[in-house]
């Protein structure tokens, strides 16, 4: 659930601005459940409706914002995850072995993980905390990340000044498709893990080594 009312978005847009755009945006990046996607268009449709705000000081502090709390929340995986997946991790089934799957996926695909995660709803707030935990080299994850946070602040931001309050209409059902997208990607990968977990995990154990050594 949401901890802003999207009807007193504008009400708060006058008073804060673009430092209002900037935090929500950051700490949904971050993991907190705040409507960073929603404030970004309420402020872009507020920019195009009147004269208080700027579009393009709206789309730096959504990408700046982006970017900021996808890097605190990666680094808070990196830093924290680790120990606790060591310590604890057996008990949801993640052994030394299927972290090293975890780690081996993100080396080839984090990058893409991180850059279409700011696009998915429920992504959006995990993916960096993910890339963290999974060891995500720090120079590739801020490439893909800043991408992200630039492409998606832009899109939207330009759609929400460009169309109005109905953008709204369309941004909402895009991030459902997304997340449906999502969770079938998802369905489909678990049950590929599934049929050829064995082959996946000396895999990964091979390149991880080497990687090492």
């Amino acid at each position: 659930m949401h901890l802003i009312d999207p009807a007193q978005l504008s009400g708060l847009l006058a008073t804060y601005g673009y430092g209002l755009v900037l935090a929500v945006v950051a700490l949904e990046s971050a993991g907190l459940p705040l409507p960073g996607e929603t404030v970004l268009v309420t402020a872009s449709v507020y920019a195009g409706t009147t004269q208080n705000m700027a579009i393009a000081g709206v789309i730096a502090a959504a990408a700046g914002g982006a970017i900021l709390g996808d890097n605190i929340g990666f680094w808070v995986g990196r830093e924290a995850g680790p120990p606790i997946l060591t310590r604890f991790g057996y008990l949801v089934g993640l052994g030394a072995r299927r972290q090293k799957l975890g780690q081996y996926l993100f080396l080839r695909y984090g990058g893409a993980i991180v850059f279409f995660g700011r696009f998915i709803a429920f992504l959006r707030a995990f993916a960096a905390l993910l890339a963290g935990v999974n060891r995500l080299d720090p120079l590739r994850f801020f490439a893909f990340n800043a991408a992200g946070g630039i492409v998606w602040a832009t899109l939207f931001g330009l759609g929400g000044y460009a169309l109005g309050a109905s953008f709204h209409r369309i941004a909402g059902p895009f991030g459902l498709a997304m997340l449906a997208l999502a969770l079938v990607a998802l369905v489909l990968a678990w049950r590929f893990f599934r049929h050829h977990e064995e082959r996946l995990l000396e895999e990964a154990e091979r390149a991880m080594n080497a990687r090492i050594v």
